[in-house]
């Protein structure tokens, strides 16, 4: 008979505990620590989104009513309620920051061969911020407006996987495009992004850097037509090359194109900029219509886990919450992809809820969800057609 551990126990083993333990020994996340390792509250926290508890008492409940089975989770028993508290406000979160990156690293090969695939070989990336509120009465480190706090999640998205590339954490007041400019792209890639991040400069220092973007310019972006391309197709209106008014004379001129689209269904006109001079205008529009993935990303990551409410005021929990919800998106996201089941990531949460410290093979659940376990061995069916 094949013995598997849990579920929970199949999943969180995604993350490898070497690799977990070189993240705690770079932070120093257990030095000084008593009790309760980091990985202790690693499990925790991913029991707190996986298994939807809204609270620090519904985590220790859940886990310590399972506590015959978290051997195979490598904690010995379930946490204090206080332990756990001060370990949130405590513990360094930048542990987690870095384990996300390796999960995302591990994950990333083999989800893009899996995921969605276009027509050319440039990789699409979505960027974009989401803004998650929190009383500032509570939550007073966490400026955003004079009666509002919250924290802002900056994330980079890889549409062909619909994995998270990068992620960035902030106060409210941060503005997108200053988290932007600290970020790397790998040359020919293609960056999709919306009207927040019109920075001049930057999309220079882009295009030397042979990153192409496509965006929209702000309604009072100045420019000067330099080169009408012969008309496509429609629904596109025009493509022409621009000129930026703000362009400093020092510089050559920075060239894009001005793509004009007409949309049937809201009878209005949409426009698009971009350095990419070589694939079609209908392309370009079609990769803008793209970044909606990473609204999706927002919707699904909020709806699906523990985002709307923390189990801590500190900002130290608050990140340590947020980064392990990146994990765990990734894990669920990685699970979707290999899966043959056609999923929705909101039923796989949902029902993964009710079968977390269930005994059975992961893959083989995952695969065939309403397949009920293999038959009893002969001495258990006796057992239970006597009983």
């Amino acid at each position: 008979m094949q013995r598997v551990s849990s579920i929970f126990a199949q999943i969180v083993n995604f993350v490898p505990r070497t690799l977990f333990e070189a993240a705690v020994e770079q932070h120093q996340a257990d030095k000084h620590a008593k009790g309760m390792t980091a990985w202790t509250q690693f499990i925790a926290l991913m029991f707190c989104h996986l298994g939807g508890a809204r609270s620090l008492r519904e985590i220790i409940g859940g886990l310590a009513a399972s506590e015959g089975k978290l051997k195979h989770l490598g904690v010995a028993k379930a946490p204090c309620k206080s332990t756990l508290a001060y370990a949130n406000q405590h513990r360094r979160w930048q542990v987690y920051r870095t384990v996300f990156e390796q999960v995302v690293g591990l994950c990333q090969g083999e989800a893009v061969a899996k995921g969605r695939q276009f027509r050319f070989k440039h990789p699409v990336l979505s960027l974009d911020s989401t803004v998650i509120p929190l009383c500032i009465e509570m939550f007073e480190w966490a400026k955003y407006t004079r009666t509002k706090g919250a924290v802002k999640v900056h994330t980079v998205l890889d549409n062909r996987s619909l994995l998270p590339q990068y992620a960035v954490i902030t106060d409210g007041k941060t503005a997108d495009i200053k988290v932007a400019r600290g970020l790397k792209f790998e040359a020919g890639a293609i960056l999709v992004m919306d009207r927040a991040y019109e920075d001049h400069a930057w999309w220079r220092k882009l295009t030397t850097d042979g990153v192409f973007f496509v965006t929209r310019l702000k309604d009072s972006t100045g420019y000067s037509i330099v080169e009408e391309r012969p008309k496509p197709a429609d629904p596109i209106l025009r493509d022409e090359v621009i000129k930026l008014s703000s362009e400093p004379a020092a510089y050559s001129p920075m060239r894009l194109r001005r793509i004009e689209m007409w949309l049937e269904e809201k009878q209005q006109t949409i426009v698009f900029v971009t350095n990419n001079m070589k694939l079609a205008a209908s392309t370009i529009a079609a990769i803008y219509k793209d970044r909606w993935q990473i609204e999706l990303f927002f919707k699904a990551i909020k709806q699906s886990l523990r985002l709307k409410s923390f189990i801590g005021t500190s900002e130290n929990a608050v990140q340590s919450q947020i980064w392990t919800a990146l994990i765990a998106i990734v894990l669920l996201r990685y699970l979707q992809l290999r899966s043959t089941w056609k999923w929705s990531l909101f039923n796989l949460v949902a029902l993964l809820r009710c079968q977390l410290f269930v005994y059975r093979d992961l893959w083989k659940w995952i695969n065939q969800p309403f397949q009920p376990p293999v038959d009893l061995d002969a001495p258990q069916m006796s057992l239970v057609s006597t009983s």
